[in-house]
């Protein structure tokens, strides 16, 4: 589904994505309408922009990821400033692409936020590596265990967290794609997680993402 409230963008977009060979199942022009289209066209990836009529961009993706938290949205927007990152990642949101990327990098950042995977603007994956390493640096409420994972779990989860696909966490670790599948799965049931989004800054906030 594509959101936009602008008829070129939105369009544009749209017939890029279909040129491809992807469905676009619907299109909205502002939050109101991407939040009553969403459930009957049941989207896997929502390509949104942030500054649309209210509900804004970072509201919409609030409430849809929770009301399908395997939805995936990737905003685009001709915003870079931190806090519109920030805010829109912090909301649930999979991916940020400011409106100058290109075709191929739109269409890029589609198929890999449909497969889990996080996706940023050069540039912009380090305000937000930087945002959750200070939100870390805050001590566990009440001190708070750290739930346990095996060796192999914790080292999938680092490559995970520093942007490595799935396919590129098997090819690194001499494993199957389905293996690597699995350890995310355990590994987020473990920490009662729900996404792949989560699971990031969950180590991003351990510093798993170190060298």
């Amino acid at each position: 589904m594509v959101v936009d409230d602008h008829p070129m963008w939105r369009d544009g977009v749209a017939r890029d994505l279909t040129e491809a060979g992807l469905d676009v199942v619907a299109s909205a022009a502002n939050g109101t309408e991407a939040l009553n289209r969403a459930p009957a066209a049941r989207p896997d990836v929502v390509v949104l922009d942030l500054q649309i009529p209210a509900p804004n961009g970072v509201e919409v993706t609030a409430a849809l990821v929770k009301a399908d938290p395997a939805l995936r949205v990737l905003i685009l927007s001709a915003s870079g400033e931190q806090g519109d990152v920030l805010d829109a990642v912090k909301a649930g949101a999979t991916g940020y692409l400011v409106k100058s990327a290109s075709r191929e990098e739109l269409l890029d950042a589609v198929l890999r936020v449909a497969r889990g995977d996080t996706v940023f603007t050069p540039g912009l994956a380090g305000l937000v590596l930087g945002e959750y390493r200070r939100l870390s640096d805050a001590p566990a409420p009440n001190g708070a265990d750290t739930p346990r994972l095996t060796d192999r779990e914790t080292e999938v989860l680092r490559l995970v967290a520093k942007g490595l696909s799935y396919k590129q966490v098997a090819e690194r670790l001499f494993l199957s794609h389905r293996t690597v599948q699995n350890h995310v799965q355990n590994t987020l049931r473990k920490l009662q997680l729900h996404n792949r989004v989560q699971l990031v800054r969950y180590a991003i906030e351990q510093g798993l993402d170190d060298d």
